[in-house]
């Protein structure tokens, strides 16, 4: 019975949507206070009932119980419980499901807690919600359903993908979701004001702690998954532009975009049509995501859907809402003032300059994640990988470093451009000094690391500039989380500079006793030996690792794993972090002579790329509890007053 309270529960949230959406265009066409005054408890009581289907689907899984269909697909009854529990997203059907989950209770949340917003756009805020929602219970209800039963019972379930049996699976996929949810949720707003012409200064206000908030969980979530990819499929990549990954960074860089956006709205009231248009583009890009990993395109451990009928849905979704966004938008353009302007050399111009170029990268991206697959379509087999993208988007990117150091350093409304050098002289000579160490240190590298590591010096020095002659114990939180969010560019930046231009890599087939060097360090196989996990066997291979020819010896374990449900086979890496970089190793096939292949990897400051992702999202969260905290205390002060 637990599955069929599920699926009642998903069904009345439905209808709960459709009742919102049509109490929400009554309330706002009529101007009926009383029916808009009903349509916050409806958006509260939807997500509580999503809430209560994803709790079922989830018990259901723990439950092992075979005679759902989604449990027989994608778990076992001997996998361990954190598999079973996150298996419950780990699958097509259980990921949409979360998805609308996270949906309803932002919807709910929006109801509860929103109150800087007039009442007519608040509505119609929440309107465009249930309208988003309406359609994707229409598919999980019509196309995906994650409760439908099996009869008879499966004895046991099929399991779920090896690859994805990490603890990571827990963490990842739902701090996307949220990134993405986040994304509709200012889409919503912006929906809203254009509805109600009410698109200034408030609306930004009250969009940006959801824009803030997506944009950190998007962070989070692309930063975790780039180091799950890293460690758990034992290819050495940190990012190797696959069409899944572009899904997830495509939404940041638009939300990105919007966040510098909207804050300038928010703060110094520009850049009004300019905000709105972004959100529909930040929703766009998270619909298309969503679109390339579930329509079954794609053949990918995150791509789950196989139905082409699944795809046309979620792309008629996509057509509907974006297309009736842009039709808005085209709509009701002329009636969003223009707001303040500024010169061209200012703060504001420097967010427009950083804005224009991640919109040309997201351009890239696009453009190379969809042609091949539009080429397909047309009988053209063809692939777009890592050269096309970092010849260019990796210059584009350096240059957004660029005007990413000067922003801050800039003057609101208007500057002067003596005053900027003179201001930018302590990150070019940080940039110029370690250009000029890294020449003497290596007599040279590749262009883009070198041109990297010196602006990541230079944008390192930049960003805490704004900290200079404060007071730092008065430094607003949100400064703070601007200065941190930037370091964490420049951090990843060196991590991703010095990853590129300083790895090396030894492949070799290891006979047991053997040293082979790697970098600084010695390895040597010491033997191979069986190993038995929860639900899987392993052969383990026994390295014995030494830095230098008198340093202290270690072990690692790298193995090649067997999972029976279903059968595959995984390389297992064993990782030696240090201080200045990690050792990397993976163990191969056997070459029927008595040797192992071994692959060894020595990454120096690769651990950067990922401290800088953490740091990135710490600094927006310290803005965001900044921002939201200094809102309420403006809101206590005019209730006092």
């Amino acid at each position: 019975m637990i599955a069929e309270g599920g699926l009642a529960a998903l069904w009345m949230a439905a209808a709960l949507a459709a009742l919102q959406l049509i109490m929400a265009a009554v309330g706002i066409a009529k101007q009926r206070d009383d029916v808009m005054a009903a349509v916050r408890p409806v958006a509260i009581v939807q997500g509580l009932l999503t809430t209560l289907a994803m709790g079922a689907l989830i018990a259901v899984f723990m439950r092992s119980d075979m005679s759902v269909l989604l449990v027989a697909e994608n778990s076992h009854s001997a996998k361990p419980w954190l598999y079973k529990f996150a298996g419950a997203w780990g699958n097509h059907e259980g990921s949409m499901l979360l998805w609308v989950t996270i949906l309803g209770l932002a919807g709910g949340a929006i109801a509860i807690f929103e109150d800087r917003l007039n009442k007519s756009t608040l509505i119609a805020t929440l309107g465009a919600q249930a309208a988003i929602a309406l359609g994707f219970y229409a598919f999980l209800l019509f196309s995906s359903n994650p409760f439908t039963r099996l009869s008879p019972a499966a004895p046991d379930g099929a399991g779920l993908n090896p690859l994805l049996q990490d603890p990571g699976l827990a963490f990842h996929p739902p701090t996307l979701y949220i990134g993405y949810v986040g994304i509709s949720v200012a889409f919503s707003f912006a929906v809203g004001a254009l509805i109600t012409r009410d698109v200034g200064p408030a609306f930004a206000r009250a969009m940006r702690p959801w824009i803030l908030a997506a944009w950190i969980f998007l962070t989070l979530g692309i930063t975790a998954g780039s180091y799950w990819a890293y460690y758990e499929l034992g290819w050495g990549g940190w990012w190797f532009w696959d069409p899944v990954e572009n899904a997830s960074l495509m939404p940041w860089l638009a939300a990105t975009a919007l966040l510098h956006s909207v804050t300038v709205l928010a703060t110094r009231d520009g850049l009004r049509a300019w905000t709105v248009m972004l959100a529909v583009v930040a929703f766009s890009m998270s619909m298309v995501g969503t679109f390339l990993v579930r329509s079954g395109i794609l053949t990918s451990v995150h791509a789950f859907a196989v139905d082409p009928e699944r795809g046309s849905f979620i792309l008629a979704l996509l057509v509907i809402y974006i297309g009736g966004a842009l039709a808005l938008f085209g709509a009701r353009v002329g009636t969003v003032h223009q707001g303040r302007t500024f010169e061209l050399v200012s703060r504001e111009g420097a967010l427009v300059a950083n804005n224009l170029l991640l919109s040309v990268i997201l351009g890239i991206v696009l453009i190379g994640t969809l042609y091949p697959i539009v080429a397909a379509s047309m009988g053209t087999q063809l692939s777009v990988g890592p050269p096309f993208f970092d010849k260019t988007a990796g210059p584009i990117a350096l240059i957004l470093v660029a005007f990413m150091a000067a922003g801050p350093l800039m003057r609101w409304r208007r500057d002067e451009s003596g005053l900027i050098v003179s201001r930018m002289l302590g990150p070019i000579a940080a940039t110029c000094f370690t250009w000029a160490a890294v020449f003497m240190v290596t007599g040279g590298i590749a262009i883009l690391p070198m041109l990297g590591l010196g602006l990541a010096a230079g944008l390192a020095v930049a960003s805490v500039a704004p900290l200079w002659k404060r007071n730092l114990r008065r430094t607003p939180l949100f400064t703070w989380g601007m200065v941190i969010a930037h370091l964490g560019i420049a951090v990843s930046l060196a991590g991703m500079a010095c990853d590129s231009a300083f790895t090396k890599e030894t492949l070799v087939a290891a006979r047991v006793g053997q040293p082979y060097k790697v970098g600084p360090y010695r390895v040597t196989l010491d033997g191979i030996s069986p190993v038995i996990g929860s639900n899987w066997s392993a052969l383990q291979a026994q390295l014995t690792v030494r830095r230098g020819e008198d340093g202290t010896p270690f072990a690692l374990h790298p193995q090649s794993r067997f999972f029976s449900s279903p059968p595959t086979v995984t390389s297992e890496s064993a990782i030696a972090t240090r201080l200045d970089g990690q050792l990397y190793t993976v163990l191969g096939a056997p070459d029927g002579q008595g040797r192992w292949q071994l692959r060894l990897w020595w990454k120096p400051f690769v651990t950067f790329i990922w401290l800088g992702g953490a740091l990135i999202a710490l600094g927006g969260a310290l803005s965001l509890f900044g921002r939201v905290r200094r809102e309420r205390q403006v809101v206590l002060r005019e209730a006092y007053a």
